[in-house]
């Protein structure tokens, strides 16, 4: 492992919780390809199955949110079981219902219900950035090592549920996601001394939700159209190999999708990045949406591979970038529904994805489905390019200008500031670096350094 790497993992606990943030989020990279592959076995009906999948993800965008926003208030522990055995009975219910032939619309019920999984992926980069919030080039790092564990998941993920259902039973893939989320829930929640303080909404505050904050709602607004692009590449992927008479190798098709993005996220890790973050972000949205228009031209299976291969590079790097933008533009109060916000927009477009790319498979094939992410990677260079200046100058929200209060009466009193400093020196930054751009574009001096100086 190089020594960048390393580094991270000299803080206690480092290593168990980015362990058991593997377990937990397997389940988002096999559930969705799991009930397509499963209902398409049972049903012949690829429509049904991206309908499914697309109500899934949409659950997921609704539910996702509200139960970060009570971690953020209350607690990963007191949270996240609860949610995980809710979210494991809705799966369980689904399978049972597919099994059986029951009727179709039982199917979206328990699909919809399940929808109350927690964000893993959130809830360790929350942790990371409690660890190393005074330290963002280890942040950094922490961040794309977290990208690169999201890519394994997803080059492990399709393949293992798309291999279970297709040699053991068609329901096999569901299942195991569903035993993997206690699994990784289970053993992150026990890891106490790493998990980050509740924040408990103070008596005549009203919390409002992060998602009003306008530069994150220019990238989640942007993940939507990235997520359709995810979404139909999955759906048509598989309908692709099957019409090649393979389907089985679609697992590994689209693994190599994300083993593209894997390879980026240990080399983005590793650099020492300078200039402006939201330029890098709308440069990364950009590649992935032309590394997309290659797909329409695939003959073939390995074709396809390869030109996802090289897709998958273009998205670490903006993942990255896009978490140090979130953290820049939330309050470390809400930094944990802030970063789930953008697995909502995510979800979102993964679902209409799923289901745009369904239905297009029935109607004109495969080969002709992969028009779908194409036209999604174009929606996300618009919404990149039209929200651009939102994110070169963030803002101090309503929280954040409480706090500035709170500062100044307790630096005119003579009194340290929350880490330590008088209340002048915290609000003047961490460690006197610029944010990206110069101190004018800094998270206006409240005490979140996350990646300023990365970003």
């Amino acid at each position: 492992m190089p020594s960048s790497y390393r580094a991270i993992f000299a803080a206690p606990g480092a290593r168990s919780f980015s362990v058991a943030g593997l377990f937990g989020r397997l389940p988002l990279a096999m559930m969705g390809i799991g009930i397509v592959t499963m209902v398409s076995q049972l049903t012949g009906r690829y429509g049904v199955a991206g309908a499914l999948s697309a109500t899934g993800a949409l659950s997921m965008a609704f539910l996702g949110p509200q139960i970060s926003r009570l971690v953020d208030r209350h607690g990963q522990a007191r949270v996240l079981r609860p949610a995980a055995l809710l979210s494991t009975a809705a799966v369980a219910g689904l399978l049972i219902c597919a099994m059986q032939g029951a009727p179709t619309w039982t199917l979206f019920v328990f699909t919809a219900a399940s929808g109350c999984v927690p964000s893993v992926g959130s809830m360790v980069r929350a942790r990371w950035a409690e660890i190393y919030s005074a330290e963002p080039r280890l942040l950094h790092t922490a961040y794309s090592w977290e990208s690169l564990v999201d890519e394994m998941c997803f080059v492990c993920g399709p393949i293992l549920a798309i291999a279970l259902s297709t040699s053991w039973f068609p329901a096999a893939g569901p299942l195991v996601a569903a035993v993997l989320l206690l699994i990784g829930v289970y053993w992150l929640t026990a890891q106490r001394a790493t998990e980050p303080p509740a924040h408990p909404v103070v008596a005549g505050e009203r919390g409002q939700s992060a998602i009003r904050l306008p530069g994150l709602q220019v990238l989640v607004i942007t993940f939507v159209a990235v997520g359709v692009v995810f979404g139909a590449v999955d759906v048509v992927s598989v309908a692709f190999a099957e019409e090649q008479g393979n389907k089985a190798a679609a697992g590994v098709v689209l693994g190599l999708y994300a083993l593209g993005s894997a390879v980026a996220a240990v080399v983005f890790g590793m650099l020492h990045l300078k200039g402006s973050a939201p330029r890098r972000w709308l440069i990364g949205v950009t590649a992935m949406a032309l590394s997309i228009i290659p797909l329409q031209l695939a003959g073939s299976l390995t074709s396809l591979a390869v030109a996802l291969f090289v897709a998958g590079m273009a998205i670490a790097p903006t993942m990255v970038t896009t978490m140090a933008l979130v953290g820049q533009h939330v309050p470390r109060s809400s930094l944990t529904e802030g970063m789930t916000w953008v697995s909502t927009g995510l979800a979102i477009g993964v679902a209409f994805g799923f289901s745009a790319g369904g239905w297009a498979v029935d109607a004109v094939g495969a080969e002709a489905g992969f028009v779908v992410p194409a036209i999604g990677g174009a929606a996300a260079v618009l919404a990149a390019l039209l929200g651009y200046r939102r994110l070169t100058r963030p803002v101090a929200t309503g929280e954040e200008q409480q706090v500035d209060e709170h500062d100044r009466q307790e630096s005119h009193n003579g009194a340290d500031g929350p880490d330590g400093r008088s209340g002048d020196e915290g609000d003047a930054g961490d460690d006197g670096r610029d944010g990206p751009g110069g101190g004018d574009r800094r998270d206006a001096g409240h005490g979140r350094h996350d990646d300023a100086t990365l970003a």
